[in-house]
Formats: structure tokens, sequence, C-alpha cells
């Protein structure tokens, strides 16, 4: 049994945390600084890109909508640690001290005052990962995830259902969710795993396919449809309405084919810990 300490992973977290809220994805700023869309969405790509930059050289937040932490966690059946959830509620209260504080009571609306509490995901894994400790950040700003949907499709639907969801998806709120996108789509499990993987989908690098033929060329005709509807960069029009699609799978019931959609805007803000 390995154990890791707790304040070193709280540490760590809280840096990380900082960065992630005043670094964008690069990926992102330079697929941006390359656009040669039309003259507006261009425009408007250059400015995005340019807020990044002043926002990574200042050591300022690139969105005023610092979101609501996300944590998800992978622990190895062989690793020990102790006060891990304290450890991750205080890495989220002390690094969002100076930020704006987004978290709320569902019913009075009453906010928590420190962004608290972290959404804490946890999956217990083995094999080569049993004694590692793999901790991921991501933080979802309003905008984007209340334009997300989750689709409990028939198996019968298959890919092409898999794929006019999602095309439906941004099409209904694509424009809302501060184009251009990055698209994660959870398929499989029950409703609580789809959308589960829909969010881990984010965290892989944009240019990178599943390392499954099928899925990857999925991703690729979702992503061309997507941009075939011309919504574009800050719904200005063009080619870059998403900037990538990813999808992540598990399997599901015979009888089911769960679909989530998570949308993300340009304000793609994430990072990973491993121990």
């Amino acid at each position: 049994m390995r154990t890791i300490d707790s304040k070193i992973i709280e540490a760590e977290l809280v840096k990380l945390i900082d960065d992630c809220l005043k670094v964008p994805d690069r990926a992102v700023t330079d697929i941006l600084e390359s656009v040669t869309d039309a003259p507006l969405p261009q425009a408007a790509a250059r400015l995005i890109a340019k807020n990044n930059a002043i926002a990574e050289r200042n050591g300022v937040y690139c969105c005023q909508d610092t979101g609501q932490a996300l944590v998800m966690i992978k622990l190895g059946d062989e690793v020990c640690c102790r006060g891990l959830a304290d450890a991750v509620e205080r890495a989220v209260i002390s690094a969002y001290a100076s930020a704006r504080k987004s978290v709320a009571d569902p019913i009075t609306r009453i906010n928590t005052g420190n962004n608290a509490p972290a959404v804490i995901e946890t999956e217990l894994v083995g094999g080569d990962m049993r004694d590692k400790l793999e901790i991921s950040f991501l933080a979802k700003g309003a905008g984007s995830e209340n334009m997300s949907k989750l689709y409990m499709l028939t198996p019968a639907d298959g890919k092409d259902g898999i794929v006019n969801a999602v095309v439906d998806a941004v099409r209904s709120g694509g424009a809302n969710a501060c184009p251009p996108l990055v698209i994660g789509v959870g398929i499989g499990g029950v409703t609580e795993t789809a959308c589960s993987l829909s969010k881990r989908a984010l965290l892989r690098p944009i240019g990178i396919r599943h390392d499954r033929a099928d899925i990857a060329e999925l991703e690729t005709e979702i992503l061309q449809k997507v941009n075939d509807l011309g919504i574009g960069i800050a719904a200005f029009g063009g080619a870059h309405t998403a900037l990538d699609a990813h999808i992540e799978v598990k399997p599901t019931h015979i009888g089911m084919l769960p679909v989530a959609v998570n949308l993300q805007c340009h304000s793609l803000r994430h990072g990973t810990l491993v121990f």
C-alpha cells in the first residue's frame, strides 16, 4: 500500500487551479491566432486570443466567470491518502480566494462565499494505475454548461442518432455557449455515467483522437457536421463553431444508448496532476 501525504496534494492542486484559471488551453489560443474566416469572426478570434495572452502575461483571470470547480479523481486501489476530500476542498477555497464566487444553494440562491463545495468525482482504478493517484481539474462556467444536454436514445438510433444528437445540441445552444466550442460527448453506462464521461472527454488535448478507430471516425464526423452549421466564432458565422469533439465511452445496457453532450466554451481551463 502506497501512502500519499494530502498536504502535498493540497499545495499542488492550489497551484494547478490558479494556473488553469489564468492560462487557458494554449491549443485554443494557437488555433484562434491562425483563423482566416470572414473579417468579423476573424476579428473576434484575434480578440479572444489577445485576451488570453493578456491574462497569462499579467496573471489575471481569462474569464470573469471562473466557474464551478470540478475535480475528477482516479484513485489506485493500492493508494492510501488520508484527508483527501478535505484537502481538495481547502485547495479549491484557497485557489478561488480572489476569484468571483459562483456557487450558491440551488433553492435559496444564497452564495456559499468561497466557491465550495467542489464537484468531486472519484473512480477506483487498478492495473497500471493501482499505485497512482490522478487528479484532474475542470472549471465549468454557466454559459456553456447550461447548453449541455442528455439524450436517452435507443440502440436502433445507432451512430447516426449519436451524431444527430450532438448536432442538435449545438444547433439549439451553441450560439449561447461562447463559441468556438470544445465538445465533450459521453456514451454508455447509465445517465450519470454518460454525463460524467462527457466532462472527462474535455480533458483530452485538442487534436488528439480516441484510440479506437471507430470512435475516432465518429469524432471527426461530428466535428465536421457541427462546423457545417456555420454558427462560428462568437456566433458571427464561419467554419469554426467547434475546435474539436471528443468522445468517451463505456458499455451500457442492451436496451439503452445514453448520450450526453457537454459544451465547453473557448475558455477551456483544465489540468491534471499525477502522484
